[in-house]
């Protein structure tokens, strides 16, 4: 009987991890509206950008005047929405 709770613990322990990092974060339309109409620099990056990552500090992030919650970049050619307080990737624009 230990062993089965045991193992029961361990499998939620398991998912709950798993269900963490699938989290999917939906950026208002607005916000990407407002992001592909600006004219920003493009910076040249050596890393990977994807969704999770987190830019350095060096990477300037631009504000968006109606939505603190977002911020955003361009990143070799890409427009990144980022979470302004973290530097986290929420999402490449393509």
């Amino acid at each position: 009987m230990k062993a089965l709770v045991t193992a029961a613990t361990a499998a939620l322990m398991l998912t709950g991890t798993a269900m963490a990092q699938t989290t999917v974060v939906t950026v208002p339309g607005e916000v990407r509206t407002y992001i592909t109409e600006q004219q920003v620099p493009s910076v040249v990056y050596d890393g990977d950008i994807v969704v999770g990552s987190e830019l350095p500090s060096s990477v300037e992030i631009h504000t968006i005047p109606s939505n603190d919650a977002y911020g955003y970049t361009v990143v070799n050619k890409k427009r990144v929405i980022v979470d302004p307080h973290t530097h986290r990737v929420i999402e490449v624009i393509n």
